[in-house]
């Protein structure tokens, strides 16, 4: 039985729904149609948002051969048969598309063997990919073909696809369970119109109940790749908002990547490195309130634990920021590897043995408590051949006002 969603696959880029900034008039896919002339290409988006049908579309109006490939599935040797049937085809003047399917499961050399074939023209490539090409795929692959983006399908859009699943299904749907399945479809024209095949086998003389509509629609996740490109736009969106002390986006964030299915501990390790990277010494509780967080949720679970992740969260946006520490621990790090292996000054070196003495170790050292405030402000804390640094740098910010005063008090008294 033929799937709804393939029954109602457009035929002509007019049909199309969403897709507009590629499909309309003076669009591109509309000038090659136009002109006749299709180029290698990566269709690079969410699923259900028309990548194979806008490949199927292009190759039918340029009159191109498509062979398909599912990544998936295919090895090299599928690729050299794809090849081979692309050269019988130029012999009969036929040009080929050959249209690899999550194009970015192929590894290095699965892609490197398509290159030489779009150098001499024998293939036009279409690839489909949901994973940013510019990780996925190699760049000699990327620099022979050109990146469009496709993305998901708006709710407007996804009502005029519902209404014609609507008319081949004869549903009747009221407005209510209209939104449900168009606010459960999340973007995805594939997933609306699967939705809908299963609810038809529920109705009775296409009469949809509610509870019919939410018995299908539950479960229905959030679009969250874990570990792929909306995983790291998610958690990258909930870190800067963190920043920019906006704890409502924060909250809003972090319940997006929960509510898909997110693991709470990763968030909770995210959280963590917040209060060191954002907040710092602007206001050290935080770093203790992060810990305390995921500790709560440890002994919790979902979603009791949840609160405290959002209280971390919350706290994390409010409080005063600082990345001073951040920035001096990239500082000392990057001197630390890439000034070789200095000596510890003879002064700061223990000397727990009479020979260690006699050669020099701990001689001139000044113990701190012995000099007025408790400091050596003379003695020398770096190798001698890099001189006296400057790393960290407290910003006017929360407990660091007062960090950065102290600090400058030494830092002067030390001639640094």
């Amino acid at each position: 039985m033929q799937p709804l969603a393939d029954k109602l696959r457009p035929k002509f880029l007019a049909d199309v729904v969403g897709q507009q900034h590629l499909t309309a008039s003076n669009r591109p896919f509309a000038k090659i149609i136009e002109n006749n002339h299709l180029h290698s290409m990566i269709l690079w988006g969410p699923p259900g948002t028309g990548k194979t049908t806008l490949a199927r579309i292009l190759c039918e109006q340029t009159n191109a051969q498509q062979i398909n490939l599912s990544a998936i599935l295919s090895g090299v040797s599928d690729i050299r048969k794809a090849i081979k049937q692309a050269e019988e085809n130029r012999t009969m003047g036929l040009a080929t598309v050959l249209f690899v399917d999550e194009i970015h499961r192929f590894n290095k050399s699965q892609q490197d063997a398509f290159l030489p074939h779009m150098e001499n023209g024998l293939i036009t490539l279409i690839g489909a990919t949901t994973e940013n090409p510019s990780f996925a795929l190699n760049n000699a692959l990327l620099s022979r073909s050109r990146v469009y983006i496709l993305k998901s399908i708006q709710a407007d859009d996804l009502l005029i696809l519902l209404e014609k699943g609507v008319e081949q299904t004869q549903l009747k749907l009221s407005d209510i369970q209209q939104h449900r399945l168009i606010q459960s479809a999340d973007g995805d024209a594939r997933r609306l119109l699967t939705l809908l095949e299963i609810l038809s086998d529920y109705s009775v003389d296409g009469v949809v109940k509610d509870e019919e509509v939410a018995l299908i629609i539950s479960g229905q996740a959030r679009r969250f790749d874990n570990k792929g490109d909306v995983f790291y736009e998610q958690i990258s969106a909930l870190h800067k908002c963190v920043r920019s002390s906006n704890p409502d986006a924060a909250l809003y964030w972090m319940n997006r990547m929960l509510d898909a299915g997110c693991d709470a501990q990763y968030i909770a390790r995210r959280l963590l490195r917040m209060a060191s990277e954002e907040v710092g010494n602007a206001d050290p509780r935080a770093l203790s309130l992060c810990l305390d967080a995921w500790e709560t949720w440890r002994r919790l679970g979902s979603p009791e634990g949840d609160l405290a992740l959002a209280q971390a969260a919350t706290y994390l946006a409010s409080c005063p920021k600082s990345n001073a520490v951040y920035v001096a621990q990239n500082q000392a790090r990057e001197d630390a590897k890439n000034r070789g292996s200095l000596g510890v000054p003879m002064h700061l070196r223990n000397a727990p043995t009479q020979l260690m003495k006699e050669i020099g170790y701990n001689k001139g050292y000044q113990y701190d408590h012995d000099n007025s405030d408790s400091i050596a402000y003379l003695q020398k804390g770096f190798p001698s051949e890099m001189g006296e640094k400057v790393y960290y740098q407290p910003k006017q910010s929360g407990l660091e006002i007062k960090i950065a005063k102290k600090l400058d008090t030494i830092r002067k008294k030390r001639n640094v």
